[in-house]
């Protein structure tokens, strides 16, 4: 196997570069990143899909990763209540080590090879949902057997990885592989490798949660008003659609507690 991920950086003697020079050289690496994505739509496009037919029957998305993998899915996961108003087992993020292991590494959790099955069980994962094990090698045990194991149970599988051919493509239904190169920092997967699992996490979330209906038009209408920024968002979103004071907007929104509610009691909704 190749292991992309792991080749030497294109660039050499980084301690005598400038502050300016090491900014355009990263800036250069991370150019191709978008790229890689692009060319893995397709692909993106079919777990996409399956993702959204499991959860409009009322399954569930999982994110199963560790180390900066496990992190973003987590991330990832964890905006998708207060975006779009939906509850929080809809999108799950797990990670080896559990979350203590989110602000500090759980040493050798990664290399548990039943530890990802427990922490789904404990879920009660089933084959009416849907696996992502994200992993820039595609070698960590923790999601490689994890995914294994879904296949086994007939549970959906899909996975996000850097490097073609690794291991946890075998046990991907739906396997993403964005070949980034090597990167800027010899082995440092966080910086190109983790941006294109980012890019590609956005794309699955958002996609499915629009096809799920949590968007009208290009608007977050079933928002979390967590904040006041977002109460203040609310409010214009409403009176884009219906003429009517700021403070009657307010009024309505906070009552009703979403756009989308406050949109339909003022009798708007195309």
């Amino acid at each position: 196997m190749r292991k992309i991920t792991e080749q030497p950086s294109n660039h050499r003697n980084l301690q005598n570069k400038n502050t300016r020079e090491l900014l355009h050289a990263i800036n250069q690496e991370d150019q191709k990143v978008a790229l890689a994505v692009y060319k893995v739509i397709p692909e993106i496009e079919k777990l996409v899909d399956a993702a959204y037919e499991k959860m409009v029957e009322g399954g569930r998305l999982f994110y199963i990763g560790a180390g900066t993998s496990g992190r973003l899915g987590i991330l990832d996961a964890s905006e998708c209540p207060p975006t779009y108003g939906v509850p929080h087992d809809w999108v799950i993020g797990l990670m080896a080590g559990g979350d203590k292991a989110i602000r500090k590494a759980v040493e050798f959790a990664e290399d548990d090879t039943n530890l990802a099955w427990k922490d789904l069980s404990s879920y009660s994962v089933s084959k009416e949902d849907v696996v992502i094990g994200i992993a820039a090698s595609g070698t960590t045990p923790y999601v490689v057997q994890g995914l294994k194991k879904c296949q086994e149970e007939k549970i959906i599988t899909g996975c996000i990885t850097c490097n073609p051919d690794s291991p946890i493509v075998d046990y991907a239904d739906f396997p993403l592989v964005a070949v980034v190169g090597p990167e800027f920092v010899t082995g440092s997967t966080r910086m190109k490798s983790g941006t294109a699992q980012k890019l590609i996490l956005n794309m699955i979330s958002t996609s499915v949660m629009i096809k799920l209906g949590r968007v009208y038009d290009n608007r977050m209408v079933d928002m979390q008003l967590s904040n006041n920024k977002l109460v203040d968002r609310g409010v214009r979103m409403i009176r884009e659609k219906v003429s009517i004071p700021k403070e009657e907007a307010e009024k309505i929104l906070l009552e009703l507690g979403s756009v989308r509610a406050s949109l339909e009691h003022l009798g708007y909704w195309k």
